[in-house]
């Protein structure tokens, strides 16, 4: 007897491949079509992403919850980057304790990239792969896009290479 649960139902662990099922046809998140969101630079280097509603995106998912899950990333990416006393102090005491504090505490911007995850994890399980997409976490691509892989279709080599970013 064979496993027959969707992307919802399984772990999501780093290194394993998401898989979906549609009918009799299962597809690997490393065979299927991908869809790149990249960086807006208008605004600076900071990490920002282009909140342009994709046309391949049409019927899948609607433009608000799309719209919400990039400005929600582009909002937590720019708190992260935020300046304040605090991070002003962590800096300090790394400076002072030759960097040897990082060993026991995590800094600002790695407290926000696990809210980054955590929130990625969340609207994949509750809204993206519920309508066979899977959002990868921007960190994974050396923050140069957000990935969207299209669950419910196979790669088609030459085709896509071209129409990604």
């Amino acid at each position: 007897m064979t496993n027959s649960r969707t992307v919802a139902e399984q772990p999501q662990k780093p290194g394993l491949a998401a898989t979906i099922s549609q009918g009799n046809i299962r597809i690997s998140q490393a065979n299927c079509r991908k869809l790149f969101i990249p960086r807006d630079y208008s605004e600076g280097s900071g990490v920002r992403f282009q909140p342009r509603y994709l046309a391949e995106l049409e019927g899948k998912i609607d433009r608000q919850m799309f719209d919400y899950t990039v400005k929600t990333l582009n909002s937590l990416y720019a708190e992260a980057e935020t300046a304040n006393c605090s991070t002003y102090c962590e800096g300090c005491m790394a400076c002072l304790t030759a960097y040897v504090i990082y060993f026991c505490t995590e800094t600002h911007y790695e407290k926000c990239l696990k809210k980054v995850s955590r929130f990625i994890h969340e609207q994949n399980e509750q809204v993206w792969t519920k309508r066979g997409l899977l959002l990868t976490d921007p960190v994974e691509r050396g923050l140069r896009v957000i990935e969207i892989s299209i669950l419910t279709e196979p790669l088609q080599v030459g085709s896509d290479l071209q129409k990604s970013v």
